[in-house]
C-alpha cells in the first residue's frame, strides 16, 4: 500500500506540473472554454473512456469462454477495467496482468489457462495495434515529422514497439534461438555483475518463452477468435484515438471531417510515446507530448483538449477501476468464505 500510495502521489505531482506547463500562459481562456460545453457533450467526454475499457472487456469474454462456458460480459469488463487500474498505477504498466490473472482465477479460469489468455490478449493487441500504426505512419508521418523536430521521439516509441512485435514473433517462430539468446545474455550478466541471480532469471525466461511458444500454437488454430478480437481491438483503438476530434467539435474547434484520420494518426504517435517513459501512467510526459503534438492544429484551445482527453481517457478509468477492483476482491472474499465454511455442512452456497 505504501508503494502505491507513492505512486500516487508521483501521478498527481508529474500530472500537475504537466497542466501547469501546459496551460499557465492561458489557463483562463481554458477554464472558460470547459465551463461553456453543453453538459451532454460533457458527459459523453468522459464515458468516452469507460466505452473504451468495455470495448477492451469482450477480448476477455471471446476468450474466456474457451476455458469457462459461463464466462460473462460482466466477468470480462470487470477483467479490462481491473487491468487498466493496475498498469495505470504501476511504473511501465506492469502490474496489469498480475492484477487480472488473479481476478481471472476468482472468475473459474485456473491460473495456467489465464496466463495463456493474457498472453493471447496481449499478442493480438500488440499486433493489431502496431499494423494499425504502421498504417498511419505511412500515410502521415512524413507531413508531420516535417514541422517539428520533436516527431523523432515518436519514431524512437514506434521502434521500441516495433522491437516488441518483433521479439514476441521471434519467440514463437525460433524458441530454440530464443533461449541460446537468453543463456548467452545470462551468461554476460554473470560476468559483468549487472543482477542478482542470473541463474534464476534465466530460468523464469526461458519458462517464459516456452510458455509463450506453447500458447501461439494454441492460438494459432483458433483463427476465429484471432479475427474477433483483432476487430474488437481495431474499435477499442479507433474511440482512444479518435477522442481528441470529439472532444475538439465539442469544444467549437474548427475542425473539418476530413481532420479525423489526422486527429487519429497524431493521438496515436502521443501514446507511441509514451512506451519509454516509465513512470506510472506515463503521467506528465503524456500531457507534455499530447500539447506539443496538437498545438499547431487546435491552437489556444488545445490545453482544454488535454486536459479533456486526458481526464476521460485515465484519470476517470483509474477511479472507476479502483472502485471495481476493490468491489470484485471483497465479493469474490466474501464468496469463497462462504463456499469454504458451507463444506461439509450440507449443499454449497452458490
Amino acid at each position: 500500500m505504501k508503494k502505491y500510495l507513492m505512486n500516487f502521489v508521483l501521478i498527481l505531482g508529474l500530472t500537475g506540473f504537466a497542466l501547469w506547463l501546459a496551460l499557465k500562459d492561458n489557463y483562463q481562456v481554458v477554464l472558460d472554454a470547459i465551463s461553456k460545453m453543453k453538459p451532454l457533450s460533457l458527459i459523453i467526454i468522459l464515458c468516452w473512456g469507460i466505452l473504451y475499457t468495455v470495448v477492451w472487456g469482450l477480448v476477455y469474454v471471446v476468450m474466456g469462454k474457451k476455458y469457462n462456458p459461463k464466462y460473462t460480459v460482466g466477468n470480462g469488463i470487470v477483467c479490462a477495467f481491473v487491468g487498466t487500474f493496475m498498469s495505470g498505477i504501476t511504473p511501465s504498466s506492469t502490474g496489469g496482468q498480475f492484477a487480472q490473472a488473479y481476478i481471472l482465477k476468482k472468475q473459474g479460469i485456473k491460473v495456467s489457462d489465464g496466463a495463456s489468455l493474457l498472453w493471447a490478449d496481449f499478442i493480438i493487441y500488440q499486433t493489431t495495434m502496431m499494423i494499425y500504426v504502421t498504417i498511419l505512419f505511412l500515410l502521415k508521418f512524413g507531413y508531420y515529422s516535417k514541422q517539428s523536430s520533436w516527431f523523432n521521439m515518436i519514431l524512437l516509441g514506434y521502434l521500441v514497439n516495433a522491437v516488441v512485435v518483433i521479439a514476441l514473433y521471434t519467440m514463437a517462430l525460433f524458441p530454440k534461438f530464443m533461449l541460446k539468446l537468453t543463456a548467452w545474455a545470462g551468461n554476460l550478466m554473470k560476468k559483468i555483475k549487472f543482477i542478482k541471480n542470473p541463474d534464476q532469471k534465466v530460468e523464469a525466461w526461458n519458462l517464459q518463452v516456452q510458455s509463450f511458444t506453447k500458447e501461439i500454437k494454441v492460438l494459432a488454430q483458433d483463427k476465429k477468435n484471432i479475427v474477433v478480437c483483432s476487430l474488437i481491438n481495431l474499435v477499442r483503438l479507433t474511440l482512444l484515438y479518435s477522442l481528441p476530434f470529439v472532444v475538439a467539435r465539442a469544444l467549437n474547434i474548427p475542425l473539418e471531417a476530413s481532420k479525423m484520420l489526422d486527429v487519429i494518426a497524431l493521438s496515436s504517435f502521443v501514446l507511441m510515446a509514451n512506451s519509454f517513459i516509465p513512470v506510472p501512467g506515463a503521467s506528465g510526459g503524456t500531457e507534455v507530448v499530447f500539447a506539443l503534438m496538437f498545438q499547431s492544429m487546435m491552437g489556444a484551445l488545445t490545453g482544454a483538449v488535454m486536459v479533456l482527453w486526458r481526464f476521460s481517457t485515465y484519470h476517470v478509468i483509474i477511479l472507476i477501476g479502483g472502485i471495481i477492483f476493490t468491489v470484485a476482491q471483497s465479493y469474490y472474499d466474501k464468496r469463497d468464505s462462504v463456499s469454504k465454511s458451507s463444506v461439509g455442512y450440507g449443499p454449497t452456497i452458490k
